[in-house]
Protein backbone atom coordinates (compact mmCIF):
# COMPACT_ATOMS: atom_id res chain seq x y z
CA UNK A 1 0.00 0.00 0.00
CA UNK A 2 2.62 2.21 1.10
CA UNK A 3 4.86 1.96 -2.32
CA UNK A 4 2.23 2.08 -4.22
CA UNK A 5 1.41 5.61 -2.78
CA UNK A 6 4.57 6.45 -3.06
CA UNK A 7 4.85 5.15 -6.86
CA UNK A 8 1.33 7.60 -7.36
CA UNK A 9 3.08 10.79 -5.54
CA UNK A 10 5.94 10.35 -7.93
CA UNK A 11 3.22 11.30 -10.71
CA UNK A 12 2.06 13.93 -9.63
CA UNK A 13 4.83 15.40 -8.07
CA UNK A 14 7.42 17.47 -10.48
CA UNK A 15 10.21 15.97 -11.49
CA UNK A 16 13.32 17.00 -11.67
CA UNK A 17 15.24 18.37 -15.20
CA UNK A 18 16.24 14.87 -16.19
CA UNK A 19 14.71 14.60 -19.50
CA UNK A 20 12.15 15.90 -21.87
CA UNK A 21 9.84 18.30 -20.34
CA UNK A 22 6.26 16.88 -21.13
CA UNK A 23 3.41 19.71 -21.90
CA UNK A 24 0.78 19.58 -19.06
CA UNK A 25 -2.46 18.67 -20.15
CA UNK A 26 -6.12 19.19 -18.77
CA UNK A 27 -7.34 20.54 -15.86
CA UNK A 28 -3.23 20.72 -14.87
CA UNK A 29 -2.59 22.70 -17.46
CA UNK A 30 -5.23 25.21 -17.06
CA UNK A 31 -4.49 25.94 -13.30
CA UNK A 32 -0.78 26.72 -14.34
CA UNK A 33 -1.31 28.71 -16.72
CA UNK A 34 -3.69 30.90 -14.43
CA UNK A 35 -0.77 30.90 -11.69
CA UNK A 36 1.61 31.79 -14.26
CA UNK A 37 -0.83 34.68 -15.52
CA UNK A 38 -1.05 36.25 -12.07
CA UNK A 39 2.94 36.70 -11.63
CA UNK A 40 3.26 38.24 -15.17
CA UNK A 41 0.75 40.73 -14.58
CA UNK A 42 2.12 44.30 -15.38
CA UNK A 43 2.86 45.65 -11.87
CA UNK A 44 0.35 48.68 -12.83
CA UNK A 45 -2.57 45.64 -12.81
CA UNK A 46 -1.26 44.35 -9.36
CA UNK A 47 -1.72 47.61 -8.08
CA UNK A 48 -4.92 48.06 -9.35
CA UNK A 49 -6.05 44.79 -8.03
CA UNK A 50 -4.37 45.68 -4.44
CA UNK A 51 -7.48 45.47 -2.83
CA UNK A 52 -8.89 42.48 -4.02
CA UNK A 53 -7.54 39.53 -1.87
CA UNK A 54 -9.14 36.06 -1.02
CA UNK A 55 -8.58 37.28 2.79
CA UNK A 56 -7.78 35.95 6.32
CA UNK A 57 -10.91 35.04 7.31
CA UNK A 58 -10.95 32.39 4.72
CA UNK A 59 -8.08 30.19 5.64
CA UNK A 60 -9.10 26.86 6.80
CA UNK A 61 -7.77 27.91 9.85
CA UNK A 62 -10.34 30.70 10.38
CA UNK A 63 -13.16 28.36 8.77
CA UNK A 64 -13.41 25.39 10.66
CA UNK A 65 -15.58 26.69 13.31
CA UNK A 66 -12.96 24.87 15.81
CA UNK A 67 -14.55 24.65 19.36
CA UNK A 68 -13.53 27.10 22.02
CA UNK A 69 -10.81 25.79 24.44
CA UNK A 70 -9.28 23.66 21.55
CA UNK A 71 -5.40 23.12 22.17
CA UNK A 72 -2.91 25.62 20.64
CA UNK A 73 -0.12 24.33 19.01
CA UNK A 74 3.26 26.35 18.80
CA UNK A 75 4.40 26.45 14.89
CA UNK A 76 7.83 28.09 13.97
CA UNK A 77 10.21 28.31 11.57
CA UNK A 78 13.89 29.06 12.25
CA UNK A 79 13.58 30.67 8.47
CA UNK A 80 11.34 33.53 9.56
CA UNK A 81 9.93 35.00 12.25
CA UNK A 82 6.12 34.93 12.85
CA UNK A 83 4.55 37.70 10.20
CA UNK A 84 7.88 38.26 8.91
CA UNK A 85 8.84 37.88 5.27
CA UNK A 86 9.64 34.48 3.41
CA UNK A 87 13.44 34.37 2.63
CA UNK A 88 13.46 34.41 -1.41
CA UNK A 89 15.05 30.86 -0.99
CA UNK A 90 11.60 29.20 -0.54
CA UNK A 91 10.09 31.15 -3.23
CA UNK A 92 9.84 31.51 -6.72
CA UNK A 93 12.73 34.24 -6.82
CA UNK A 94 14.99 31.42 -5.29
CA UNK A 95 15.65 27.48 -5.32
CA UNK A 96 11.59 27.35 -4.78
CA UNK A 97 12.28 25.10 -1.38
CA UNK A 98 9.74 24.06 1.10
CA UNK A 99 11.29 26.05 4.52
CA UNK A 100 11.84 24.16 7.69
CA UNK A 101 9.34 24.23 10.31
CA UNK A 102 8.78 23.16 13.81
CA UNK A 103 6.20 22.87 16.46
CA UNK A 104 5.35 21.88 20.28
CA UNK A 105 2.42 21.43 22.60
CA UNK A 106 0.87 18.72 20.26
CA UNK A 107 -1.78 17.08 22.90
CA UNK A 108 -2.18 13.65 24.38
CA UNK A 109 -4.64 11.58 22.13
CA UNK A 110 -3.16 13.26 18.89
CA UNK A 111 -2.82 10.06 16.29
CA UNK A 112 -1.78 11.93 13.17
CA UNK A 113 -1.15 15.71 12.42
CA UNK A 114 -1.97 17.70 9.02
CA UNK A 115 0.01 20.60 7.57
CA UNK A 116 -2.02 23.41 5.18
CA UNK A 117 -0.15 25.98 3.48
CA UNK A 118 -2.33 29.18 1.41
CA UNK A 119 -1.85 32.34 0.40
CA UNK A 120 -4.80 34.65 2.05
CA UNK A 121 -3.73 37.78 -0.53
CA UNK A 122 -4.36 35.41 -3.32
CA UNK A 123 -6.20 37.90 -5.82
CA UNK A 124 -8.95 34.80 -6.04
CA UNK A 125 -11.98 34.18 -4.26
CA UNK A 126 -10.75 31.86 -2.27
CA UNK A 127 -6.86 31.43 -1.21
CA UNK A 128 -4.48 29.37 -3.16
CA UNK A 129 -3.33 26.56 -1.77
CA UNK A 130 0.49 26.26 -1.68
CA UNK A 131 0.69 22.71 0.25
CA UNK A 132 -0.79 19.79 1.97
CA UNK A 133 0.84 17.43 4.39
CA UNK A 134 -1.57 14.53 6.06
CA UNK A 135 -1.24 11.68 8.35
CA UNK A 136 2.12 13.52 9.87
CA UNK A 137 3.44 11.26 12.69
CA UNK A 138 2.13 12.75 15.98
CA UNK A 139 5.87 12.10 17.68
CA UNK A 140 7.13 13.88 15.08
CA UNK A 141 8.22 17.66 15.66
CA UNK A 142 9.59 19.28 12.59
CA UNK A 143 9.69 19.74 8.89
CA UNK A 144 13.15 19.77 7.51
CA UNK A 145 13.85 22.34 4.60
CA UNK A 146 13.25 20.71 1.07
CA UNK A 147 10.61 18.53 3.06
CA UNK A 148 8.33 18.66 0.52
CA UNK A 149 8.59 17.84 -3.43
CA UNK A 150 9.25 20.86 -5.43
CA UNK A 151 10.59 21.93 -9.21
CA UNK A 152 14.10 19.55 -9.13
CA UNK A 153 13.78 18.49 -5.59
CA UNK A 154 11.87 15.19 -5.41
CA UNK A 155 11.33 15.57 -1.07
CA UNK A 156 10.80 12.83 1.72
CA UNK A 157 9.09 9.72 0.79
CA UNK A 158 8.18 9.52 3.89
CA UNK A 159 6.09 13.01 3.52
CA UNK A 160 2.12 11.79 2.41
CA UNK A 161 1.64 15.40 0.02
CA UNK A 162 -1.43 16.77 -0.58
CA UNK A 163 -2.64 18.74 -3.86
CA UNK A 164 -2.12 22.01 -4.11
CA UNK A 165 -3.91 24.83 -6.58
CA UNK A 166 -1.39 23.93 -9.16
CA UNK A 167 -2.74 20.42 -8.88
CA UNK A 168 0.78 19.33 -8.23
CA UNK A 169 1.60 17.10 -4.78
CA UNK A 170 4.14 19.09 -3.80
CA UNK A 171 5.76 22.84 -2.28
CA UNK A 172 4.08 25.89 -4.79
CA UNK A 173 6.83 28.57 -4.33
CA UNK A 174 4.89 32.03 -2.87
CA UNK A 175 4.82 33.98 -6.04
CA UNK A 176 2.60 36.61 -5.83
CA UNK A 177 1.21 39.58 -8.85
CA UNK A 178 3.72 42.21 -8.67
CA UNK A 179 2.73 45.31 -7.53
CA UNK A 180 -0.25 43.41 -5.49
CA UNK A 181 1.79 44.34 -2.19
CA UNK A 182 2.71 42.39 1.05
CA UNK A 183 0.64 38.56 -0.07
CA UNK A 184 0.20 36.64 3.88
CA UNK A 185 1.12 32.97 3.37
CA UNK A 186 -0.50 31.11 6.44
CA UNK A 187 1.52 27.94 7.89
CA UNK A 188 -1.21 25.93 9.42
CA UNK A 189 -0.95 22.76 11.77
CA UNK A 190 -3.48 20.71 12.58
CA UNK A 191 -3.92 17.72 15.47
CA UNK A 192 -6.63 14.80 14.47
CA UNK A 193 -7.59 11.94 17.06
CA UNK A 194 -7.18 9.43 14.23
CA UNK A 195 -4.80 8.43 11.34
CA UNK A 196 -7.31 8.46 8.25
CA UNK A 197 -6.70 7.01 5.01
CA UNK A 198 -6.78 9.63 2.65
CA UNK A 199 -6.45 9.37 -1.34
CA UNK A 200 -3.06 9.73 -2.86
CA UNK A 201 -3.38 13.19 -3.06
CA UNK A 202 -6.03 14.68 -1.02
CA UNK A 203 -7.01 18.15 -2.20
CA UNK A 204 -8.56 20.85 0.38
CA UNK A 205 -12.16 19.59 0.32
CA UNK A 206 -10.65 16.11 1.40
CA UNK A 207 -9.09 17.70 4.14
CA UNK A 208 -11.20 19.95 5.67
CA UNK A 209 -13.82 17.75 5.57
CA UNK A 210 -11.61 15.44 8.04
CA UNK A 211 -10.74 18.37 9.85
CA UNK A 212 -13.78 19.38 11.14
CA UNK A 213 -14.94 16.20 12.40
CA UNK A 214 -11.43 15.44 14.29
CA UNK A 215 -9.10 18.43 14.77
CA UNK A 216 -8.27 18.59 18.17
CA UNK A 217 -5.23 21.16 18.05
CA UNK A 218 -4.26 23.88 15.62
CA UNK A 219 -1.32 26.38 15.18
CA UNK A 220 -0.74 29.02 13.05
CA UNK A 221 2.17 30.59 11.57
CA UNK A 222 2.15 33.67 9.26
CA UNK A 223 5.02 34.42 6.64
CA UNK A 224 5.33 37.09 4.19
CA UNK A 225 6.39 37.54 0.73
CA UNK A 226 5.84 40.81 -1.58
CA UNK A 227 7.39 40.64 -5.43
CA UNK A 228 8.32 44.50 -6.81
CA UNK A 229 7.98 44.65 -10.57
CA UNK A 230 11.40 45.04 -10.73
CA UNK A 231 12.36 41.19 -9.48
CA UNK A 232 9.94 40.07 -12.39
CA UNK A 233 12.34 42.14 -15.03
CA UNK A 234 15.73 40.95 -13.24
CA UNK A 235 15.08 37.28 -13.47
CA UNK A 236 13.43 37.90 -16.90
CA UNK A 237 16.43 39.58 -17.75
CA UNK A 238 19.01 36.58 -16.55
CA UNK A 239 17.27 34.46 -18.58
CA UNK A 240 17.51 36.69 -21.40
CA UNK A 241 21.41 36.95 -20.99
CA UNK A 242 21.52 33.07 -21.08
CA UNK A 243 22.44 30.95 -24.63
CA UNK A 244 19.36 30.55 -26.49
CA UNK A 245 18.76 27.46 -27.84
CA UNK A 246 16.61 26.86 -31.20
CA UNK A 247 13.48 25.30 -30.22
CA UNK A 248 12.79 21.53 -31.19
CA UNK A 249 10.75 18.54 -31.06
CA UNK A 250 7.08 18.52 -29.57
CA UNK A 251 7.05 21.98 -27.88
CA UNK A 252 8.56 23.86 -31.22
CA UNK A 253 4.73 24.19 -32.15
CA UNK A 254 4.16 26.86 -29.21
Amino acid sequence: MLSNRRAGLRDLAPQASVGPLRRPTGARQRARYTLGMLEKLPEVIGQALHGVRAGLDKIVFNTLGLREGMATISLTSVAFADHAPIPPRYTADGEGLSPPLQWEGVPQGAASLLLVVEDADSPTPNPLVHAIVVNLPPGDTRLVEAALPSQGNEGQDTVHAGRNSGLQAAWLPPDPPPGHGVHRYAFQLFALDRAHEFSVAPGRDEVVDELKAHAIASGLLIGTFERSDGSIRQRDAAHDEAPQVAPSGPLAAG
